[in-house]
């Protein structure tokens, strides 16, 4: 899978391709290749081989991106195409983001919800299969399922819609 992905201010154009083999990939980064071989310590905590070099990395999510921390290092790491589709969205102040995007490209295994359904906050509401492992993405927010942009068996990656939540408005009345 090809990304262009942003760094801090900086372009980079990197390609992916996962091995048959357990938990390797490739990666063309800028030209360079690396060989890579993961492994999921715990929840978005990696440890990694690149090359014979060893490294431990941590992802959290941002509200526009993703944090990476590498060697004490912290870099903020945005999918360039899809800024250019959430900066033609507009949303109000207050708005909690409600799409629900896959961490890492994946396969939708399963949809636990349907178009308009209400949902809760932290409710699983897809479910994705990536390097053999399975996640269920949550919902950020309480809110009504507003659209589904997927199917079962669908190759996704980070940034692709699975799902929109309409958040829901509460008075305080």
């Amino acid at each position: 899978m090809k990304y262009r992905l942003k760094i801090l201010e900086e372009m980079v154009d990197v390609n992916v391709s996962h091995s048959d083999s357990d938990q390797t990939m490739q990666a063309i980064i800028e030209g360079r290749e690396y060989n890579v071989h993961y492994q999921n310590v715990m929840d978005r905590c990696f440890h990694l081989d690149m090359n014979g070099k060893l490294t431990e990395v941590f992802v959290a999510a941002g509200n526009q991106g993703k944090h990476v921390f590498v060697n004490g290092h912290s870099f903020f790491v945005q999918d360039a195409d899809q800024l250019i589709v959430r900066s033609s969205r507009r949303k109000g102040p207050e708005e909690i983001p409600g799409d629900i995007t896959p961490p890492m490209p994946s396969v939708v295994l399963r949809i636990m919800v349907k178009e308009g359904q209400r949902v809760k906050r932290g409710q699983g509401i897809v479910v994705v299969s990536a390097m053999k492992m399975q996640t269920t993405l949550v919902a950020p927010t309480d809110g009504t399922v507003k659209k589904i942009h997927t199917t079962v068996d669908a190759k996704v990656a980070p940034g692709d819609i699975l799902v929109e939540i309409e958040k829901e408005i509460v008075d305080n009345e």
